[in-house]
């Protein structure tokens, strides 16, 4: 991080910020890390409030918001520290949580699979059996009803057709009211 930013800070402020570098925030876990994340927010919320309600009131007195800017100077590098150290905790939430659904996706997959291998074998027999189907030609699936979103009275399709019909009825009004 910018010396300047970390010269801006305090003792504790500063041991926060240094909850936020890449070792630390190796060694949390989820839950953890979700708690960091909510500190460093708070913190940044704070002093962008400080420094928001700082420079507006200083508006009135130098009469430009340029000009009131630089007083207010320490209320922005501490809001910056903090922006930084949010946007890496951020980051280290958004890997752990990946990694967290991706193991309940394999430990849903795995539970869902069934638990003992003669159970796939008979599966397996009865696929075996089967007739295989034939690939229907282009002309045949051209036939055949649409399907899902392809579906006439979809849901979709009728949200559509009567955004479609208000949009229309909306610009005959607007043209009968001259």
């Amino acid at each position: 991080m910018n010396k300047t930013l970390l010269a801006a800070l305090t003792d504790s402020e500063r041991l926060l910020v240094a909850d936020t570098e890449r070792d630390a925030l190796a060694a949390l876990d989820e839950d953890a890390a979700v708690e960091l994340h909510g500190r460093i927010r708070q913190a940044r919320n704070k002093f962008v409030g400080q420094y928001r309600r700082g420079a507006s009131a200083r508006v009135p007195a130098k009469a430009a918001r340029g000009a009131a800017r630089p007083a207010n100077q320490r209320a922005a590098l501490k809001a910056e520290a903090f922006e930084e150290a949010l946007s890496r905790v951020s980051r280290r939430v958004s890997v752990l949580a990946a990694q967290s659904a991706k193991q309940l996706r394999d430990e849903r997959i795995a539970a869902a699979r069934p638990a003992t291998p003669t159970a796939t074998r008979a599966t397996a027999k009865k696929a075996t059996k089967k007739p295989a189907k034939k690939a229907a030609s282009p002309a045949a699936r051209a036939s055949k009803a649409p399907v899902g979103d392809r579906a006439l009275r979809s849901p979709a399709k009728q949200k559509a057709r009567a955004s479609t019909q208000s949009a229309g009825a909306r610009r005959q009004a607007k043209r009968d009211s001259r």
